[in-house]
């Protein structure tokens, strides 16, 4: 039964194989980093993490973009589903919440990784809600890993994000 399971998570990636869409998530997270360590250095407000889960969440729209748009919602005049607004929908929604968490206080970013998490919850919501349940856990696997190892390697250093 498990190996029945695990069957149809790798095979219902229908746009994208697994491994394809695991590279793109992890050279989007090491790309984004590169960038982030760059802010981090410059003790900028949005730092490593932070630039890390914009491009992890970005990276998964496209890839959910992509396998929703392989999927079958009706001929011609039947379309009623445009999988395309669905994403549209909840990156707006989503930002618009984030972007409420975020605050300056005494000349000082605040809670702005957490903002960027938010809208990264939101790319996780849509993979699950179009069936992609691997392609969720790898990419919340990574943000986690990203948020544990960073914050130990921040509090070696006593930097902060």
């Amino acid at each position: 039964m498990l190996e029945s399971l695990l069957d149809d998570l790798t095979n219902s990636f229908s746009a994208v194989p697994v491994t394809v869409a695991a590279a793109r998530l992890l050279m989007a997270a090491f790309l984004a980093g590169v960038v982030g360590y760059e802010r981090e250095r410059r003790d900028k407000p949005a730092g490593l993490r932070t630039h890390i889960m914009v491009a992890i969440a970005a990276c998964l729209f496209i890839i959910i973009g992509q396998e929703l748009g392989s999927l079958e919602f009706g001929k011609g005049d039947q379309m009623r589903f445009d999988p395309l607004r669905l994403i549209e929908a909840v990156t707006a929604g989503v930002a618009f919440l984030a972007a409420g968490i975020i605050f300056t206080s005494n000349g000082e970013v605040r809670n702005i990784t957490t903002g960027a998490s938010m809208w990264l919850a939101g790319a996780i919501g849509l993979s699950c809600g179009a069936g992609q349940i691997l392609l969720a856990c790898l990419t919340a696997g990574i943000v986690v890993a990203v948020l544990t190892v960073l914050r130990q390697i921040e509090k070696l250093l006593g930097t902060h994000d």
